[in-house]
């Protein structure tokens, strides 16, 4: 395709062609895309939106894919990697962090610099701008209670930024979820001072509770679905005899029944079939529609 060859006369950053999806997912699965850009700096990111529009050219912002499912087959468009927009500065109880930067590598320079508030995201393993654009958290708490600005390109590559209520975080959502072709370069996220010792002993601990609790040694996504008002998804399936039930090479992990895990080679197909069963068999038995947390993403051959 005579279009997406010119991106490398773009120079905007390095291009990666036909692009093994597995490799940039956590879950491991997917086909393959037609293009990866790693795009050099904040410019070179508005210059290549700017002509994948204006070719009317799927794109999509891909981060450290911890929360997405590519189907198998092809996609059709342009991913970009915001990897080289990794700054951070710390400035007494501030931190500037742009988006590629990686948000447990976050957690961890916060502790110590004895800050405390981030200690939530240390086990999340996804950039700083997947976690705004999801509202990323844990041990209830998320991005919603310590960011205070967030710096973003708007669906017409302006710059903007917007105030922490104007972020509309709610729970695993937020504007940016909301208008997607928003791009998220920055934040300014506000934190208290602690104690070095007592925020790593408290991550230390978490750290164990994962190991214990979390399938961590097999490819997956985390929480596949977000927690019923009231109840836990992983509750839920646990009650339906779900632990350990293979669909392919996929598996509802025997640790975490909201957990899904690549047990042996798994499709994207494997596991969005094994996210249906469940969906309908919880939807039959309890009346719940249990809504998914990761984002599955389509491919050319899905739409055949």
């Amino acid at each position: 395709m005579e279009k997406i060859k010119m991106l490398d006369k773009l120079n905007v950053g390095r291009v990666i062609y036909n692009v093994p999806l597995n490799e940039y997912t956590t879950y491991r699965v997917g086909g393959i895309g037609m293009a990866l850009v790693i795009v050099d700096d904040q410019a070179c990111l508005i210059k290549l939106v700017h002509y994948l529009e204006e070719q009317n050219i799927r794109w999509k912002i891909l981060g450290n894919g911890s929360n997405l499912i590519f189907q198998d087959g092809f996609y059709d468009g342009v991913l970009i990697s915001l990897n080289h927009l990794n700054q951070m500065e710390i400035n007494g109880t501030e931190i500037l962090v742009e988006a590629g930067y990686s948000l447990p590598k976050l957690a961890m320079k916060a502790a110590k610099a004895s800050l405390t508030g981030l200690e939530f995201a240390a086990g999340i393993p996804g950039t700083v701008g997947g976690a705004l654009f999801m509202n990323a958290g844990a041990y209830k708490s998320d991005m919603g209670y310590i960011v205070k600005e967030v710096t973003f390109l708007d669906e017409n590559l302006k710059l903007k930024t917007f105030t922490n209520r104007e972020c509309d975080f709610h729970y695993r959502t937020s504007y940016f979820k909301k208008h997607p072709k928003c791009i998220c370069l920055s934040t300014k996220i506000v934190l208290k001072k602690g104690t070095k010792e007592a925020i790593l002993a408290v991550m230390e601990d978490r750290r164990k509770r994962r190991v214990e609790s979390q399938p961590l040694e097999y490819p997956s996504a985390g929480s596949v679905f977000r927690n019923p008002e009231g109840d836990y998804a992983g509750r839920l399936i646990e009650s339906l005899g779900y632990k350990g039930k293979m669909y392919g090479g996929a598996m509802v992990s025997e640790k975490h029944a909201n957990f899904i895990i690549n047990k042996n080679h798994a499709t994207a197909n494997d596991v969005i079939g094994l996210i249906r069963d469940i969906q309908k068999r919880v939807k039959k038995e309890y009346g719940i529609d249990l809504k998914l947390e990761q984002e599955i993403v389509e491919t050319k051959s899905a739409n055949e």
